[in-house]
């Protein structure tokens, strides 16, 4: 067996595993990492609460308005 391989019981018989090709084990590591990034990414942005600018770089002023129009 080759050492780049993993092999799974198959469900059906026991006795005869299955492999799995190493490529699919390295796409699946990189959907994780993909994924792990995508939600350190947006706790980040939760967290340090960005600021929009304008095509100056200029930081645009928030509105105090709420989305119903309430202002506070």
């Amino acid at each position: 067996m080759n050492d780049a391989e993993v092999t799974v019981t198959n469900p059906v018989n026991d006795q005869t595993p299955k492999r799995v090709a190493p490529l699919t084990v390295v796409l699946a590591l990189v959907f994780v990492f993909f994924c792990c990034v995508l939600i350190y990414v947006y706790a980040q942005t939760k967290r340090i609460n960005p600021v929009m600018l304008d095509e100056h770089g200029h930081p645009i002023k928030q509105s105090t308005q709420s989305a119903t129009g309430s202002q506070h």
